[in-house]
């Protein structure tokens, strides 16, 4: 069977189903309606499913003709809140919620994929796990869905992110660290309140607050090798209530970001150091709260090797862009994590399309013309996976 003369028989329905989860966008935890939508769809096409991850992940199973070894094909459902402003007739409906990540595609093209996978049971070897993810925003739902046995007799795992800063019409499929780690931290600092035109009074937390923050960009510039990418932001600070007291309190917060997993795996013990003998210096006392949040994402190169091979199977020989990796975060490293596998980056920005707003925008479309060819890669991806001996 032909995965291009199948796969057109359902271009059209998967841009339907892709607007109607675009108009109908539900936050991490709370895909309520998305999860039963795709339940009804599963029943439709005759797909088994059960319950896994949180409220509303759904795992599927197909089960094809010939032996082999199982995949597990991920595509993430949940929304950001975010006020959209593209304008388009099928705009969120949600007030302040909108898929401006890319996730309404996600879950439509593996639907679309099942389908595929479905109607080619009989060349397809092995089994196919469909991972439909709730909360993958606040990194919580790969690790409900692991916990939940999705990977179980799983020997490889893939995923799809629709991404504007790649070409419509090619995909990033590359080794290595592709996503850095996300991790969030919180620093709260207690210093002594007194008379603003009395300084030597107090402990200023403010003051400290300051030199905190200066003191924890040298963790990336001094501490590590500028050969290793590594992002330590302070986003939020708030310190003293009024502007002739010397602030007693501060609380900051935060994210680090990296790509090596040893180096992931020591931020926490830096951080702790530096906020310590910094409050110390200045007389005060702080407090750390430090939250893993995920894991630097790594596609294997051997599957990556496999999987480019069936990329060009689907949209051609010259369809593999060269992409930088992103310090964005994902949770799908934590299926990574257990087994082999990778994440690609199926180009939708188009200037004819508008659709070069990044990912996160208000403003944020895709060309919905090559979401049928993430379909047909997530499926051909699984037969040329799962045939290998």
């Amino acid at each position: 069977m032909d995965i291009h003369e199948v796969a057109s028989r359902y271009g059209d329905a998967l841009i339907e189903k892709r607007r109607y989860f675009h108009q109908h966008p539900e936050v991490s935890e709370k895909e309520f309606n998305t999860s039963q939508v795709i339940q009804d769809e599963l029943d439709a096409i005759g797909i088994p499913w059960q319950p896994c991850g949180l409220e509303t992940g759904i795992l599927a199973t197909i089960n094809g003709a010939k032996p082999g070894k199982t995949i597990l094909l991920r595509g993430d459902m949940d929304a950001l809140t975010v006020q959209e402003t593209t304008g388009a007739p099928y705009a969120s409906q949600n007030e302040g919620v909108m898929h401006a990540c890319g996730h309404d595609c996600h879950i439509s093209m593996l639907l679309t994929a099942a389908r595929i996978l479905n109607d080619m049971k009989e060349d397809l070897c092995g089994t196919v796990k469909l991972a439909f993810q709730p909360a993958e925003e606040v990194a919580t739902g790969a690790k409900a869905m692991i916990a939940d046995g999705a990977l179980e007799g799983v020997d490889a795992c893939f995923a799809i992110h629709v991404w504007a800063g790649v070409a419509a019409g090619t995909i990033s499929l590359e080794a290595g660290p592709r996503m850095a780690s996300a991790d969030e931290f919180h620093i709260k600092v207690k210093g002594k309140g007194s008379h603003g035109a009395e300084p030597e009074s107090g402990i200023d937390a403010a003051v400290v607050t300051a030199a905190m923050i200066n003191n924890l960009q040298t963790i990336a510039s001094r501490e590590i090798s500028p050969m290793e990418p590594v992002v330590v932001t302070v986003g939020t600070i708030q310190a003293g209530t009024r502007w002739n007291v010397i602030a007693e309190n501060s609380v900051m917060t935060g994210t680090v970001r990296c790509f090596n997993p040893d180096i992931w795996a020591s931020m926490k013990g830096r951080l702790e150091r530096v906020v310590s003998a910094t409050a110390e210096a200045y007389r005060a006392q702080a407090d750390l709260e430090y939250i893993n949040l995920v894991v630097p994402t790594v596609n294997d190169p051997a599957f990556v090797s496999l999987a480019q091979q069936s990329a060009k199977k689907v949209m051609g020989d010259d369809c593999l862009a060269a992409y930088p990796p992103t310090t964005g975060g994902e949770d799908f490293s934590f299926f990574l994590q257990k087994v082999p596998g990778a994440i690609a980056f199926l180009g939708t920005g188009s200037e004819a399309c508008d659709s070069l707003w990044p990912n996160h925008s208000g403003n944020f479309r895709v060309d919905e013309s090559q979401l049928i060819k993430g379909a047909m890669l997530y499926a051909q991806v699984a037969l040329d996976y799962n045939a290998q001996t």
